[in-house]
């Protein structure tokens, strides 16, 4: 009889989430989807077969239930981040500690196989915050398990997307959009292409200790984006590229409201292109073909053109 293969995913239940544990349910794993609530990663089960996929109670904020759920664990893979705060904390105890507790508790527990999820453009010397936490974040695995593989994606599309669905909100309700960043250059990556290279890592031990970066084939500025996303949903939008001034003056007042519309840290990762240097495209090495934009997105935002629509909701492709 084989030995029971077991996966530990930090931050399982969400939007990338989800579609790991499914990849690592088809490839025979034993999913262990930890997170701080549950109930909510219940939905998952289906994914895999009967007891395949269980949902735990884990923060990566506190050490003894990190442990528990390392514990025997063949690969566990770190998901869990924080696109930032009003004070910055949370960058550094979620995407800094957070990931060196993790990696650290792993490597005790005799981990074998270690996945850090963090950002391209993630960057001691980078303009934002958020990139330089991700970087300290990988710095912190690193220190703790060497052999650890670091993941490196542009922005995530994706069926629950909180980029082109914004968008196409946004699209529906004003009459003029505001364009942020308009000449910063973006390599928007399917979700299904970035969990089958978190897949892969955690199956082949070959290829540890790498650091591999994603981005999809299209390559857009955000005016373009936005120029995009009205063609698709078929409506007719002013565009506004807004000011850098005034985006900051605008970015303090957002960032103070619920839902952190717009922040400072925010703008300031659109102060710089997001895509993959020539050559080291981690598609390429792995020999894998990123889906396009047209190839997916379309589905999915039929639903936000004028009448409406229906879309459903798939998984991985």
């Amino acid at each position: 009889m084989s030995e029971q293969k077991i996966a530990t995913v930090f931050g399982g239940g969400g939007f990338v989430g989800r579609y790991v544990v499914q990849r690592l349910a088809e490839a025979g794993y034993t999913v262990r989807i930890a997170c701080r609530r549950p109930d909510k990663a219940a939905s998952l089960r289906v994914l895999g077969k009967l007891g395949q996929i269980a949902p735990f109670y884990a923060s990566v904020l506190d050490d003894v239930s990190v442990s528990c759920v390392v514990e025997g664990a063949s690969v566990v893979i770190n998901l869990a981040a924080v696109l930032g705060d009003a004070s910055g904390q949370g960058l550094e105890a979620v995407n800094v500690e957070g990931a060196g507790r993790v990696a650290r508790l792993s490597a005790q527990a005799g981990v074998p196989a270690f996945v850090q999820m963090s950002a391209l453009g993630a960057s001691h010397s980078a303009p934002s915050a958020y990139g330089r936490s991700r970087a300290a974040g990988e710095d912190a695995v690193r220190a703790a398990m060497p052999q650890a593989s670091i993941v490196r994606p542009s922005v995530i599309f994706g069926p629950e997307d909180h980029f082109f669905n914004m968008f196409a909100t946004l699209a529906r309700y004003l009459p003029v959009l505001p364009v942020y960043g308009a000449n910063a250059r973006l390599q928007p990556v399917y979700v299904g292409d970035v969990a089958q290279v978190v897949a892969r890592l955690a199956e082949d031990p070959s290829l540890a200790g790498q650091v591999w970066e994603l981005g999809g084939p299209d390559i857009l500025t955000m005016k373009q984006i936005y120029q995009w996303v009205l063609r698709t949903t078929q409506r007719s939008r002013a565009l506004y590229v807004v000011p850098p001034a005034l985006a900051r003056i605008q970015a303090a007042i957002f960032e103070r409201l619920p839902g952190h519309i717009l922040t400072r840290d925010q703008l300031l990762m659109l102060s710089q292109d997001n895509v993959v240097p020539p050559g080291q495209s981690g598609f390429e090495k792995l020999g894998l073909t990123p889906q396009s934009i047209e190839a997916i997105v379309p589905f999915y935002l039929t639903r936000y053109r004028a009448g409406g629509g229906r879309s459903g909701v798939r998984l991985v492709e």
